[in-house]
């Protein structure tokens, strides 16, 4: 191969494989000194010069002008240093140049070698940092196969695993199927990065709410918090600063158009996105809905609230096998107890708090949102108070 061929290799490889060719540049020098030192046991005084511009290559030896040559390789004679150029004097260096012949046919094997091993290992860290960057987001894969209960998915230029206990419950997949996934985590290993995703993940819902709504990519709509049953339900809080906008609305789009195309890739899964309030029992109040409510008392600091349903909502409210409640907790923090109205009657809660009569206690500690009649705005009630709704469970599941 001569010097253009070997720099036009070098383009194709820099374009192919994503590699540098500096960082290819540096692991031909190096496995070239290593030949020298093969060969000749010595390359302290090696150079390797590479012109990618001039597509020049070339390997000389500095040596040190002497009246008498005791080391082949570090020294020349001042009679042959002359033979270079005329002007040389005992003391000068001289570059002495390395015929490529004389490199041998295992010195040549070693040099391929390390290239070889270079360009394997550049590729693992190309392909490392490609996918780590893409760590906590979501991606679309292509089914390979099952591998045991797991599943392999590629992604591209890498295979993903998607382990048995990152899958939804039920969800089957068949080759060449087109999903997407959540990164876990990318993991750089010596046969290349090990990535692990998920289809489970809560984040999974939400990077799919910034890829569908434009309000939540650019940050008018934000996030607030999520909970979920991966492949039954999800719960969804969200917030806008602009009041000219519906955070709800604008996750929901024109005739569920938006939701629902986030509904198919998650294969039915229910969703219900609620609005983020900074009082606690308005949030808690709507973290429950669809059940209505008709009151909420919130412990900011213990992190608990009762709250109180018309006896008809209190399945509703509770969900079956405490799935709605359950979720509420999880999407809000707070540890929730939930009374139908009867039962709060029959507990005394409704006279402690003052709701028949309009009694009221003393609640300096707690957000207090009466569903029916409003806030509570007497004296021993410190703070005051906006509007919604939101409800919670009877099992205190967080």
């Amino acid at each position: 191969m001569n010097n253009k061929e070997l720099f036009d290799a070098l383009d194709a490889i820099e374009k192919e494989k994503d590699i540098s060719k500096a960082t290819l540049m540096e692991a031909i020098e190096n496995s070239v000194l290593l030949a020298c030192k093969t060969h000749y046991g010595k390359a302290d005084n090696a150079k390797v010069i590479l012109d990618p511009v001039k597509a020049e290559f070339s390997v000389y030896y500095e040596k040190e002008v002497v009246e008498n040559v005791e080391d082949n390789i570090l020294q020349i004679s001042l009679e042959e240093a002359r033979k270079y150029n005329g002007k040389y004097d005992i003391g000068d260096i001289v570059a002495v140049p390395v015929p490529n012949k004389d490199f041998g046919r295992i010195a040549a094997t070693n040099a391929k070698n390390v290239i070889m091993q270079k360009i394997r290992e550049e590729e693992r860290k190309v392909l490392f940092n490609q996918y780590y960057a893409k760590e906590k987001e979501i991606a679309t894969g292509v089914v390979q196969r099952y591998v045991g209960k797991n599943v392999s998915i590629n992604l591209g230029k890498v295979d993903a695993l998607l382990n048995e206990n990152e899958q939804v419950k039920g969800e089957k997949f068949v080759p060449t199927e087109r999903i997407k996934v959540y990164i876990l985590e990318v993991k750089d290993t010596t046969k290349g990065p090990r990535i692990l995703v998920s289809r489970t993940h809560p984040e999974l819902v939400k990077r799919l709410f910034e890829a569908e709504v434009t309000e939540v990519k650019d940050g008018t709509v934000e996030i607030k918090s999520i909970s979920r049953e991966a492949g039954s339900r999800t719960k969804m809080a969200v917030y806008s600063s602009d009041p000219d906008v519906d955070p709800v609305g604008a996750c929901v789009g024109i005739n569920g158009a938006r939701v629902n195309a986030i509904v198919d890739e998650l294969r039915g899964e229910k969703i219900d996105i609620i609005n983020w309030s900074d009082n606690s029992a308005i949030f808690i109040e709507n973290a429950l809905s669809p059940a209505k409510v008709i009151c909420v008392i919130a412990d900011d600091e213990e992190k608990t609230a009762q709250v109180i349903v018309p006896d008809y909502q209190l399945s509703l409210a509770i969900g079956k096998e405490g799935q709605n409640a359950r979720l509420a907790a999880r999407l809000t923090g707070f540890k929730i107890d939930i009374k139908s109205e009867t039962q709060a009657a029959e507990s005394g809660l409704l006279d402690e708090i003052g709701y028949y009569e309009g009694q009221s206690g003393e609640y300096d500690d707690y957000d207090l949102y009466d569903g029916e009649e409003g806030y509570d705005e007497s004296e021993d009630f410190d703070e005051e108070y906006d509007e919604e709704y939101d409800e919670e469970s009877d099992n205190s599941e967080e």
